[in-house]
């Protein structure tokens, strides 16, 4: 609403537009009215008619569900799917109908609560790491409120969202042992070649499932990594690498080269289709299988073999701090990895590797007394 103002004997109709989207400060337009408050008075009435009516906020689940969803073109299929799941899951069904001028950093706490004592399925609770994601989702989601000036102050800064144990975060990995004695005992699956070429590159589980024939250079001994299939709403789909640096070219061992050229071997003599655009790994029906199917495959097997409990995704952990723990340099770990900063590849996977620390402390007495 606009206001009227008196200075030096003359009268202003003062509006205000909103906040400068640069230094954030409140903007307002001055409308001369000579020297008669009538006057002004007149003025006013015409500015508060020409304004916009004032926007109903609505509920949090309708902005989440709509506005806030499509103010986020570049999603990924699979991070847009992921944030469906958490509206329509986990937000909507609990506070979705609290009106966004209505919503309580109470309500937000209780949200947590609910979540991580029976979100999930079977009722059992959800991991702290998932209800601070949901948290933060909806925060963002908040602040874009905040922007379109639906609310005045975004309720889930004032919130209290759970701290995950970060202990419980790291993860599990096997020995060069261990991993030996796993690739022996499935070596007979069909999709051996698959487990043999994640424990050998390290690569997600996801770019396992996107590769195709044409990523294989068996001349140069490399195989390129330019795309991944997730499961998104139950559906997988074909998406672009998680981030620039993911794709990359990952060097082979001569025994890769050969088990992938034996497998090669094994889907031509079953009739199965090769060509430079299709699917490098297919199950029993010659089709491109989920990459669920990798994770499922792996957990059985590793149960069968009597290993130490490991995802699917800790083999690529595995990979790296085993190459670390052999001295090869940082940089090569994280260029195969596809990590951005070789630094974020020495935090993540070095504390993997018990026995590193004593490894080192050993090495400098040994260099300490050699100079003596």
């Amino acid at each position: 609403m606009s206001y009227i103002v008196q200075r030096n004997h003359r009268f202003y109709v003062v509006a205000y537009n909103g906040h400068d989207p640069i230094t954030g400060r409140e903007r307002r337009r001055w409308h001369p009215a000579g020297g008669s408050r009538s006057a002004a008075e007149a003025i006013k009435i015409r500015v508060d008619q020409s304004r916009p009516p004032c926007r109903r906020p609505g509920t949090l689940g309708e902005f989440m569900a709509t506005t806030w969803i499509d103010s986020k073109p570049l999603l990924s299929h699979s991070t847009r799917s992921r944030y469906q799941w958490m509206v329509e899951k986990n937000i909507a069904p609990h506070i979705g109908d609290i009106a966004l001028d209505q919503l309580r950093p109470d309500d937000l706490d209780a949200l947590t609560q609910h979540l991580l004592h029976h979100g999930g399925r079977r009722k059992v609770g959800l991991a702290a790491k998932t209800v601070l994601e949901i948290h933060r989702t909806i925060s963002n989601a908040l602040d874009l409120a905040v922007d379109r000036r639906l609310i005045d102050t975004n309720p889930a800064t004032q919130a209290r969202p759970p701290r995950p144990d970060r202990r419980s975060t790291v993860s599990a990995i096997w020995n060069a042992t261990q991993v030996a004695a796993f690739l022996a005992h499935v070596a007979t699956k069909r999709l051996y070649p698959a487990l043999h070429l994640t424990a050998y590159t390290g690569i997600r589980r996801g770019e396992l499932a996107g590769l195709q024939w044409r990523d294989l250079d068996t001349h140069n001994a490399t195989l390129s990594i330019s795309r991944t299939r997730q499961v998104a709403a139950g559906r997988t789909v074909e998406a672009p690498v998680k981030t620039r640096t993911s794709r990359r070219s990952i060097d082979l061992d001569t025994n890769t080269i050969e088990v992938l050229a034996g497998w090669r071997r094994r889907l031509t003599t079953e009739g199965a289709t090769i060509a430079p655009g299709t699917p490098m790994f297919l199950n029993s029906h010659h089709r491109a299988p989920s990459p669920e199917s990798f994770s499922q495959l792996f957990t059985r097997s590793s149960v069968e073999a009597g290993l130490p409990r490991i995802r699917f995704h800790d083999l690529r952990h595995t990979h790296a701090s085993l190459l670390l723990a052999a001295g090869v340099p940082i940089k090569v770990v994280a260029e195969r990895l596809g990590h951005a900063h070789p630094g974020f590849t020495m935090h993540t996977y070095q504390h993997l590797l018990p026995g590193m620390g004593a490894t080192a402390a050993r090495q400098f007495a040994d260099l300490i007394g050699s100079s003596r």
